[in-house]
Parts: structure tokens; C-alpha cells; sequence
């Protein structure tokens, strides 16, 4: 396990600043795991894989004593869009400047591939380190969660949702299709032609998102039948409360806020359209 092997390695190299900086690969998922896991996030062994498969050029660790003890992610939607997210160290390799050198690295390949816009969902903590790279606040971003519940009716999910690929890229912003069909793979999709839904199991809590519909009725309709099958852990959303409608399906549906954070842009400013955004695909996603 990372846990152990990063504490022999801090034993090794004495917490000195020693680190190689390299592209993660698939050898490299149970080390990536266990940061995300110590951190007390909801990403699975598969959330990373998926990671890997679509950017395996913006994937980064930082690597002590043949370790991985830090990472970032770099995921680009063509030129317009790069999402950063995973940005983890971990505990007994902080403040040693890992996260610094990977947060640059990824700053300098958006650059590099010419990225007109970089986003990211940030804690209280790194805002303020964010600001200092450039990065502005652009809205707030909350996570809902709801416990699982044991007497649900279950629903038939529908895959046919390729014909909202134009009302996505509306509500998103930038073109994310390859990231829709491999969720489309990771879980259920559910869709009609007003509105779309996925969900997908999480490593403490299944993940409902994301969602895109054109009004709260058609959006109800798709996230019940995501939900589908009953689930006695619990179900985590994340959500723009810009948006409304949303707010309130979330809370008519059994939902209430736990945490916020705030998004935030560098480069071009970039605003799909929010009010047909009832979920977003995941922190590390967008």
C-alpha cells in the first residue's frame, strides 16, 4: 500500500526535497488510490483508470524512493477547455513543494497545447494558492448528499442518449463526448430527448452525475431512473446552485449540502448555460 511504502520512503530520504516528476501509467493506480483515499475522496481505481485512458499525456505524479506521493491531472476538452483536478500529496510528503512542481507542470502543457480556458473546482484552502497562479473565481459549487434508501421502485435505464450531444455541448460549454461515453460504459445512463442522466458506484458513495436537461420536470425524470436500483449507502451530487431548478430538484428528491467549493477559470472567460446543468460529472471532471 502507498501509505506504507511513502512512510518508508520518508524514512529512506529523510523528507528531503527528492522527487522525480513523470507521467503516471496504469502500474501506478493503487499508489494514486490511496492518495485520493486518504484525502477521504470518493474516486474508485476505475475513476482513475478513466483518467489515464482519456489524458494519458496530463496525468502527473511526483515519484520518491519509486513511490508515487503526489499527483495532478490535466484533462483537455480540445483546445478550448483543460479541467485540472487529483491535485493530492501525500500527508507525510506535504510542504515539500511536489504539488507546486505538478501544478506548473500542468499550467505549462495547457499553455503548450494552446488551452484558451483552464477550470477547476478548489477547497477554501487552495483558493488563495490558485489566485496566486492567475486563477479567478467564477461561481460556487456544492456537493448534496442523501443516505440510500431500501424501497425504491426500480426503473429500466435508457442508453439512447447520442442525440443530446448538441445540448450538452450547449450546457457545458466545450465538446465532452468521449468523457460521456465512457461514463455511458462506468454505470447507467438514462436519457429521453429533454434530458440525459448518469450515475456510477464511488468508493464510499454512489455518484450521481452528470445530468443535462432543458427544464426540473425532464431532469427529475432521468436522475430517478439513474438512481435505479435501491442503494443502502448513500448518493453523492454535485451541483451548481447558480442553477435554481436544480436546488430545488435536489432538495424534493431528498437531498441536502454538505460541502461548497468554489470554481474557478484561468485564461478566457467560459460559461456553458448553467440552467440546463443539473449535475456536474465530478470535481476532477467537470
Amino acid at each position: 500500500m502507498v501509505c506504507c511504502n511513502a512512510c518508508r520512503a520518508t524514512k529512506e530520504f529523510g523528507m528531503a526535497n527528492i522527487g522525480q516528476l513523470r507521467n503516471l501509467n496504469n502500474n501506478d493506480l493503487p499508489a494514486a488510490l490511496e492518495l485520493s483515499t486518504l484525502a477521504g475522496w470518493n474516486q474508485t481505481a476505475d475513476d482513475w483508470r478513466m483518467l489515464l485512458d482519456l489524458a494519458p499525456d496530463g496525468c502527473f505524479g511526483m515519484e520518491v524512493g519509486g513511490h508515487v506521493v503526489s499527483t495532478a491531472t490535466l484533462l483537455s476538452y480540445e483546445d478550448r477547455l483543460g479541467w485540472i483536478g487529483m491535485v493530492l500529496t501525500h500527508p507525510e510528503f506535504r510542504h515539500h513543494g511536489f504539488a507546486k512542481q505538478l501544478f506548473e507542470r500542468v499550467l505549462a502543457i495547457a499553455d503548450s497545447l494552446g488551452v484558451k480556458t483552464l477550470k477547476l473546482d478548489a477547497t477554501d484552502q487552495g483558493q488563495h494558492l490558485y489566485e496566486s497562479y492567475g486563477f479567478k473565481s467564477e461561481q460556487a459549487i456544492e456537493r448534496w448528499f442523501r443516505p440510500g434508501s431500501l424501497d425504491r421502485e426500480i426503473s429500466e435505464p435508457s442508453v439512447e442518449f447520442t442525440k443530446l450531444h448538441q445540448l450538452d455541448r450547449e450546457a457545458f460549454g466545450a465538446d465532452r463526448w468521449r468523457l460521456l461515453e465512457k461514463l455511458a460504459r462506468r454505470g447507467r445512463c438514462c436519457s429521453d430527448s429533454a434530458a440525459y442522466a448518469f450515475s456510477r458506484p464511488g468508493r464510499s458513495f454512489s455518484y450521481l452525475g452528470p445530468c443535462v436537461a432543458e427544464s426540473a420536470e425532464a431532469a427529475r425524470q432521468v436522475l430517478e431512473m439513474a438512481i435505479g436500483e435501491p442503494n443502502a449507502g448513500g448518493w453523492f451530487w454535485d451541483l451548481l446552485p447558480a442553477n435554481r431548478n436544480a436546488v430545488a430538484v435536489a432538495s424534493e428528491m431528498g437531498f441536502a449540502p454538505q460541502r461548497r467549493l468554489m470554481r474557478m477559470y484561468r485564461g478566457e472567460e467560459l460559461k456553458g448555460n448553467d440552467q440546463l446543468v443539473y449535475a456536474i460529472a465530478g470535481f476532477e471532471l467537470g
